[in-house]
């Protein structure tokens, strides 16, 4: 994308999502970064239904290192990497009780030296807690940053720093979940739906190219 093509792209994301919300379920900050890290790889809705499940009976650091990493899989156990997350969500908890007195720290660098909280989660956990300008690059955004022709990167982490330095600071709290939502029903992973797409104007990928006859020089 040019500089004037990534403005309109911008101008038509805020618009297509004025207010885009995460569509986990939550009540509080440590149920909030459990749903994350249980969100890897796996949809919002089958976390859904596995933390309502999970919640009336540990929802707490104290309640989840109490119900250990057996008790939690008999909810988790439908979940993808279920073993890897249960370990990470009892080993956060353990690390919250022994150094934060249970409470989920609010700040990036301390997010990202706890168990299971890597970039991507410190992110999205703050950004949705708070609204901070934090940009969280999971699968949907990282496909999207290259189909789209918004930026390219090898790593999320290279994917994520070209977007702070790209993306207005009006839209910067909203750009993620903007993205998240338009990867997970429209510009889907196998079949976009470029019919009902509200940025089909602005797109610069292929499949676009190829329907409306533009030229590769967009």
């Amino acid at each position: 994308m040019s500089v004037s093509e990534r403005e309109a792209f911008w101008k038509a994301l805020a618009k297509a999502y004025p207010d885009p919300q995460c569509e986990l379920i939550w009540k509080t900050p440590f149920d909030l970064v459990m749903a994350i890290i249980l969100s890897a790889q796996s949809t919002d809705k089958n976390v859904n239904r596995v933390m309502q499940k999970l919640r009336p009976v540990a929802s707490t650091p104290a309640e989840i290192v109490a119900l250990g990493e057996e008790g939690i899989k008999v909810f988790t156990k439908h979940i993808n990497y279920y073993n890897n997350k249960t370990k990470a969500i009892v080993a956060l908890a353990k690390t919250l009780l022994e150094n934060y007195h249970g409470e989920m720290p609010r700040d990036f660098d301390t997010l990202i030296t706890l168990p299971g909280i890597g970039r991507k989660t410190a992110n999205v956990f703050l950004n949705v807690l708070e609204g901070a300008p934090t940009i969280g690059v999971d699968t949907h955004v990282f496909r999207l940053c290259h189909r789209l022709k918004i930026c390219t990167g090898k790593t999320p982490a290279q994917i994520e720093a070209k977007l702070n330095r790209l993306v207005p600071d009006e839209i910067k709290s909203s750009v993620c979940l903007a993205l998240v939502l338009h990867g997970r029903y429209i510009c889907t992973a196998r079949k976009p739906l470029c019919d009902r797409c509200p940025l089909w104007h602005v797109c610069q990928a292929d499949e676009r190219k190829e329907k409306c006859g533009v030229g590769s020089d967009l």
